[in-house]
């Protein structure tokens, strides 16, 4: 009966634990936050939830479904057995329309019976916060560090690619993959890298030279397109994003690690 519903909430978690790597280690490696730009907007959400969203500990008190979740809940399975066909996708499409369509007083039910779960859920995490052990209490402190740093630097990520960062400069190797792996369709991907990976090693000099000197030329490319950009982040007020760029080059994955 719950199944959609369920899959909303277990998406919205799954969000949530995606977020979540080491963080705290950044003063160790001696990385100065200054070179991080801003700071992320605080959040309006309050400290309960604030709380209990960085809270992987176990025991923890489960937090009421919103009002839009009971309706869906409520009205799936109707739904769903008048409209056999449609997607599980498609039917909770249709749903979220009925809700905004929805009389105040009819969404009234809902949220009244979201409060009166609220309410019980805000006394069972008082008691929880009170009974933690200080080891706990640290790891909750960790956990909160890490994911706040973790949405920083997804953020900023994103915010690379959506102001259009040139792509790095391909070596000899990966334009020759590139280019060979566009013609041999029908094998498995696995197994195709394996077979153009032994032809990369006995490809002749004068045939390998080609490739790396495509290369260079890229590189040449990178050189001026990032030069372009990064002007251009200067002009816009973006400084901080030429900081994470070098940042994240010169850490490369274990940013995330550290950060």
């Amino acid at each position: 009966m719950a199944a959609g519903a369920a899959a909303l909430l277990r998406g919205g978690w799954r969000a949530l634990r995606a977020l979540d790597r080491p963080a705290a280690l950044r003063a160790a490696a001696g990385i100065d936050r200054g070179l991080l730009g801003p700071p992320l907007p605080s959040s309006s959400i309050c400290a309960l939830e604030r709380f209990m969203k960085d809270c992987t500990l176990s025991n923890v008190p489960k937090k009421p479904l919103t009002s839009y979740i009971r309706f869906v809940m409520d009205r799936q399975p109707q739904f769903k057995e008048q409209n056999p066909d449609l997607k599980n996708t498609e039917v909770i499409r249709m749903l979220a329309q009925v809700w905004r369509e929805l009389p105040a007083s009819e969404k009234k039910v809902y949220e009244d019976a979201t409060k009166a779960d609220f309410k019980l859920y805000q006394e069972q995490v008082s008691k929880y916060k009170a009974e933690l052990k200080v080891g706990e209490k640290r790891n909750l402190k960790v956990e909160r560090r890490r994911k706040k740093a973790r949405k920083e630097i997804v953020k900023k990520k994103r915010e690379l690619t959506v102001f259009g960062k040139p792509k790095r400069p391909r070596s000899g190797y990966n334009i020759f993959i590139s280019e060979n792996f566009k013609e041999s369709r029908g094998l498995p991907a696995q197994e195709m890298l394996k077979i153009l990976n032994k032809e990369w090693k006995n490809l002749s000099s004068s045939r390998k030279q080609v490739y790396m000197q495509l290369a260079e030329d890229d590189k040449i490319r990178y050189t001026n397109e990032i030069k372009s950009w990064e002007e251009k982040m200067i002009e816009i007020g973006r400084e901080d994003l030429l900081r994470f760029r070098k940042l994240k080059d010169k850490i490369g994955k274990g940013l995330e690690d550290i950060y």
